[in-house]
Parts: C-alpha cells; sequence; structure tokens
C-alpha cells in the first residue's frame, strides 16, 4: 500500500523510535536495580500462568469502582490485541495487495476482533476521559496538606490528556482507515461496525478513498511511532510493569512479612530507606507500576480521618521524582533528596496503622505500607527520631518483656482461681496458649483470657502457657521500626518455643498470630499457630463444646482485625464460630479482607495519634453502630481496647471468646 517514499519514511521513524525507546527502557532497568536484591525469575516461571491471567482479565481492577473497572478493560482488552493489530496493520502497509491473515476463518475472526475491540477501546477512552476531565469525581483528588510534587497536580492531568488523546488518535484511525477500503469493496459481516460507518464515503472518487487510507494509515501507526519514546515516562508505562510485579512480587506468608534485618553483618552500613536507592528493586517497581488512581488512599484509614498520610501521594512523588533525577540513579550516584523530603512527611510515616489496605486493594501490587515500615526503621535505628510516646512501650518491651512494664513475675496474675497450667506443670500439652502481653496486663484484655481459659477448661482441653517464660512477640517494636529491639525480644521467643516444641500454638491476638506465624520462620522458628477463633470454631464443630440455645440471643455486628482477616486470610472461622451458638451478625459495610481498621495497628496504641478529622476508631465504631447491633464482637485485645474507648451510644464490645463462653453458660 504504501509507496516507496513512504516506506523509507516509515523505516526512519521506526529506527529512530526505536533508539529513543529503548535508551529509556535501560534507563528504567538500571534505576530498579539500584534496589536492594535481585528478583528471582524461577518465581515467575511458577507464576507465568497466574500472572497472565491477572493480566489478560484484569480481575484485580474489579475489586472497586465496578463502571470505571470495566471501561479501564475496554481499553486494556484493546491494547493487548493491539499488539497483533498493530503488526497486521504496518505488513500490509509495507506488502503490496497483502491482507493480514487473509480471508481464511482465522483471518475473518481476527477482524471481527479489531472490529469490535477498536469500538470498545473508543468507548471505554471516551468514558474515562469524561469521568477525569468533566465528572471529576472526588477520588481523584489529594488535600493540599499532603505533601505532593509540584509537578504532580497538572502532570496527572496532562499526561492523562496526552495518554488519552493517543489511543483515540491511533485506534480512531485504524478503525476509520479499515471503512475506505469497505466503501468500495462492500459491507463485511466480519466488521460490523466498520461497515457501518463505510456509507459515509460512498461518494469519495476512489482516488480520494485511497489517499484517506493512507492517512488514515499514518495517523495510527504514526501515533505509535511519535508516543513509544513517550511511554516509558508517562503514567501509563504501568501496563508494562503490572505484570511483572504480578509475575516477580517476593514470596512472602503474608503481606506485613517484613525481611529480617543483619545487626551482625558490620559492612552493611544504612538500616532501613532514607533515600530511595535503599528501597528493595521491587520498592522501586512500584513507583512505576502505580496507576495513580488513589484507590489507595480511598481505603487509608489515615486519610479517610484527615490526616496528611496518602499512600497514593508517595507512589505519586516517586515516579515523579524518578522521572526527574533518575538519570543519577541510573548513573550510579546517590539521589539529591531523602525520601522524607520529597516523598513522604515524617507525620504521615508515623501515621500509618500498618493495616495493609492499601496493598490488598491495589490492582498492580503495590506495596506502599512496606516503604513507609522501611523507612521508620531509618528513623529509629538511624536517626533516632521517634514520637516520644514509643519511648514509654520500648522501655517496658527492654525491661518488662511488655510494653505495658508490668513485671513479669506478674505475668500470671490474671489467671488468679483458674485452672490454668504453665509449661512446666503440663510439659506435654496439646495445645500452647500465647496468651498475649494484652491479655495478660490490660484489664480489659484480661476478660478475654479469662474467658478463653473457661473454654478450654469445658472443653477438657489439655493445654498449657508459658506463663512468666512469655515475652512481647516484639510486634509494636518491628512495625514501629525498631528492628534491634525486635530482633531481641522474637529470638528470646523462638529459644523459648523449640525449647517446648509444642504442636500447635492458639493466639487470641491477630498481632501475636502474625508474628509467631509469618516473622519468626526466618529467624529459625516454624510453628503451626491458629487464631482462638479457629480453635474455638473447632472445638465446637468436634462436639467437645456443647452451648444452651435457652440463652437470649445478641444482636451482633463483627469487627474483623486487620491482622486476622486481611494479613492472614482468617475471614470464616470467626463468623463460624459465633453461627454455631447461634449467634447471628450483622455485618458491616466494611468486612472481611476490606474490613477497616481499629486505629491500633503499627503501633499507633503506644503513641498519640496524628491530628486530623476525627480518630481512627471514631470512624469504624461510627460504622459498627450504623448497622444497628447492640454488639460489636472483636477478635483482638487492641481492637477491643480502642473501639471500647471510641464507644459513645452504649454499643458493647466483646471479644468474641467472652460472647461464647457466655452462650455456654461459664459466664455471666
Amino acid at each position: 500500500m504504501l509507496t516507496t517514499p513512504e516506506r523509507l519514511l516509515f523505516f526512519l521513524l521506526l529506527f529512530t523510535t526505536t533508539y529513543l525507546t529503548l535508551r529509556a527502557i535501560q534507563r528504567l532497568v538500571r534505576i530498579i536495580a539500584r534496589g536492594r536484591g535481585k528478583p528471582n525469575w524461577r518465581i515467575g516461571v511458577r507464576r507465568a500462568w497466574e500472572a497472565a491471567a491477572k493480566s489478560v482479565t484484569f480481575s484485580p481492577v474489579f475489586r472497586a469502582r465496578l463502571v470505571p473497572s470495566l471501561l479501564h478493560a475496554f481499553v486494556g482488552w484493546a491494547f493487548i490485541y493491539y499488539f497483533l493489530v498493530n503488526l497486521g496493520d504496518v505488513l500490509e502497509g509495507l506488502i503490496p495487495n497483502y491482507l493480514f491473515l487473509g480471508t481464511s476463518v482465522i483471518g475473518n475472526f481476527y477482524r471481527l476482533g479489531v472490529d469490535l475491540l477498536s469500538v470498545s477501546a473508543l468507548v471505554g477512552m471516551t468514558g474515562l476521559l469524561i469521568r477525569r476531565f468533566v465528572a471529576h469525581p472526588p477520588e481523584f483528588d489529594i488535600r493540599e496538606t499532603t505533601l505532593l510534587h509540584p509537578k504532580a497536580r497538572a502532570g496527572i492531568r496532562r499526561d492523562s490528556a496526552i495518554v488519552g488523546g493517543f489511543i483515540l488518535v491511533h485506534v480512531g484511525s485504524q478503525f476509520l482507515g479499515q471503512s475506505f477500503p469497505l466503501a468500495v469493496a462492500g459491507a463485511d459481516p466480519w466488521q460490523p461496525f466498520a461497515s457501518a460507518v463505510a456509507p459515509l464515503w460512498s461518494g469519495l472518487s476512489e482516488t480520494a478513498l485511497n489517499v484517506a487510507e493512507h492517512v488514515w494509515w499514518w495517523l495510527a501507526i504514526g501515533s505509535i511511532l511519535v508516543f513509544l519514546p513517550y511511554f516509558p515516562y508517562s503514567k501509563h508505562i504501568h501496563l508494562f510493569f503490572a505484570p511483572l510485579n504480578f509475575l516477580l512480587h517476593p514470596e512472602r506468608p503474608s503481606m506485613g512479612t517484613l525481611d529480617a534485618l543483619n545487626f551482625e553483618d558490620e559492612t552493611v552500613e544504612q538500616f532501613g530507606v532514607a533515600r530511595l536507592e535503599d528501597l528493595s528493586w521491587k520498592g522501586l517497581m512500584d513507583g512505576y507500576a502505580c496507576i495513580m488512581c488513589n484507590r489507595c488512599q480511598d481505603v487509608c484509614p489515615a486519610y479517610e480521618t484527615g490526616k496528611v498520610l496518602s499512600p497514593a501521594a508517595m507512589e505519586i512523588n516517586k515516579r515523579y521524582f524518578l522521572n526527574q533525577e533518575g538519570s543519577r540513579l541510573a548513573a550510579g550516584e546517590t539521589s539529591i533528596q531523602t525520601m522524607l523530603e520529597f516523598a513522604i512527611s515524617a507525620e504521615a510515616v508515623w501515621a500509618c496503622t500498618a493495616c495493609g489496605a492499601c496493598v490488598e486493594v491495589c490492582p498492580v501490587g503495590v506495596e506502599p505500607m512496606r516503604d513507609i515500615l522501611e523507612i521508620r526503621q531509618n528513623l529509629v535505628l538511624m536517626e533516632n527520631e521517634f514520637p516520644e510516646q514509643l519511648q514509654t512501650a520500648y522501655r517496658g518491651m527492654e525491661r518488662a518483656a511488655n510494653p505495658w512494664n508490668i513485671p513479669q513475675e506478674e505475668r500470671l496474675k490474671w489467671a488468679e482461681g483458674l485452672d490454668v497450667p504453665t509449661i512446666q506443670e503440663n510439659p506435654d500439652p496439646e495445645i500452647l496458649w500465647w496468651v498475649g502481653c494484652a491479655p495478660a496486663t490490660d484489664t480489659r484484655a484480661q476478660g478475654t483470657a479469662r474467658a478463653f481459659a473457661k473454654i478450654l477448661n469445658q472443653a477438657g482441653v489439655n493445654f498449657a502457657v508459658l506463663g512468666t517464660q512469655e515475652r512481647c512477640t516484639g510486634d509494636a517494636a518491628r512495625r514501629s521500626g525498631n528492628e534491634f529491639l525486635f530482633n531481641e525480644l522474637a529470638n528470646a521467643n523462638v529459644e523459648t518455643l523449640n525449647q517446648v516444641n509444642a504442636p500447635r500454638i492458639v493466639a487470641a491476638c491477630p498481632h501475636c498470630l502474625h508474628t509467631l506465624k509469618t516473622e519468626y520462620p526466618a529467624l529459625g522458628g516454624d510453628y503451626e499457630v491458629i487464631h482462638h477463633s479457629e480453635y474455638i470454631q473447632e472445638l465446637i464443630a468436634s462436639g467437645r463444646l456443647q452451648f444452651s440455645a435457652e440463652q437470649s440471643l445478641e444482636n451482633v455486628t463483627f469487627h474483623d482485625p486487620c491482622y486476622l482477616g486481611r494479613q492472614n486470610g482468617i475471614v470464616a472461622a470467626p463468623r463460624e464460630a459465633l453461627g454455631m451458638v447461634d449467634i447471628p451478625i450483622q455485618e458491616m459495610p466494611r468486612n472481611g479482607s476490606r474490613s477497616f481498621c481499629c486505629g491500633a495497628g503499627g503501633a499507633q496504641f503506644w503513641k498519640e495519634e496524628e491530628s486530623g478529622q476525627e480518630r481512627v476508631s471514631a470512624d469504624r465504631m461510627r460504622e459498627a453502630e450504623a448497622t444497628g447491633a447492640t454488639t460489636l464482637a472483636v477478635g483482638c485485645p487492641f481492637c477491643m481496647i480502642m473501639l471500647s474507648d471510641a464507644s459513645k451510644n452504649g454499643m458493647q464490645v466483646r471479644d468474641l471468646a467472652e460472647i461464647v463462653a457466655e452462650r455456654l453458660g461459664l459466664e455471666e
């Protein structure tokens, strides 16, 4: 179809575009290589089908915002198909009288796909542009009080306009280009939409139709050649980095499991993250994978309650800084600013509850929470800068092995009057009950411990506790960045647990469960750990517990603790345990893995909450009260304390063990 001068021009543009694009890609590769560690490509081989399925179906996108997600999928599906379409168009342009894939059945279905997906892309992109520039819903905005790169607010809109315009021109030109030959040859049932447009050109001469076909071909293919060198600098590079994230993200027992730091390696000069290049390769790649959709911001407890933290803003700032200073990183130089100077403020760092909602909701596998926790490590370990209130908890963990600073000899005081054997008294138990600091030392949480002890005794369980040998697991130390203190506590606990060698460990605190189950294996402690709700459910299901149906029913709603439901996937067991004792549950809108934080996580329990419009716990309690339930059931001592403090309208906050014990007639 193309003339000889057109072919020469095409190859000149192709060479120039390829050179510039490869230069940009090489820059990206060198930047990501500056991060800690290297991707494990063997993991990628195992995940190939899973990653391909997510990338092709766009299933992670549909977790929220159904209509925009569908519009996005219309564009994305066409984008994938257009790899083949563009190849066909180039071949048809370069080879005289050539029809890509011919008139076979395969060729016919190929052209049907082109026709349908071209229209879907045009509809989808038009809808997305209207949403961005006309409707402009509030989720596109980031508060002025949040640190955001000075070029980002205008830059995101400009980038969206450029990419949206490119897609409309590229796909629209290809689509219209197919209609001109049909104006001569007649309608093609395999190209219904192009055939519907073709009659518009019926009055044109054959020469005019030929010229128009050339013009639209050049607009379709030429727009790609012009756009490709810009593509690696736009936010839409996520189209390539999202599949890589699905393919290569490190294997972890849970999204919240952090990498252990080696304090014995004297060659290590930096603990935690101060600058971009201190991030892992995954943390740097996240900056390119982010689609700037602000979904993480929508679910962030800190942002929703008016605080300055926005996980989306941090990732956006990373991208803009990389575009601006990436050449320095690619050349092996030190970045000119710290993360706290351009990416996220210290106030925002300490506002994070480490709930993991941002990670769970992200459609492309970005992990803002990990960056924040690693920045905390730098602040605590390298700069000795952290909220003063944390010092009390640190001191308690250092001196008394618990953040409440209760003497270790009082660890079993809560069990007075109950049959609670220690591991010394019962060295061969069926289960080892990890009581946890809160149930052992906090007055309100002790009710959970007493109720669970009664349940175990009622069921005839052969159990034991560590008693004075039990120390804090170190969760609060690790989430707040004090990795050194965490290591001391964790290593001591691992030594004790390895000596005890219990077949199973039951924990009533999700933070203890998470730490024992997912953090300790890296330190040599690999145990079977379950939550007390799971064990209660087992006991009832096996018939070891019987309840009185004559007890009055409660109107209950259940709050899923972040480190139970979202971080460790334990959603069904608490509900099944309550259901087995005839306790119906009125669900809150945000439940299961999408539960809303109580505000205690990330060591927030031990410090003053950053300023905002309201406390995180107040937001969650308002949602619970809106269900009309009279009792809020929880499965975490910290959730119980936080939500009890937030209760203003008389709603009771009770651990599910207390509710079950009452149904069993064990408590008044």
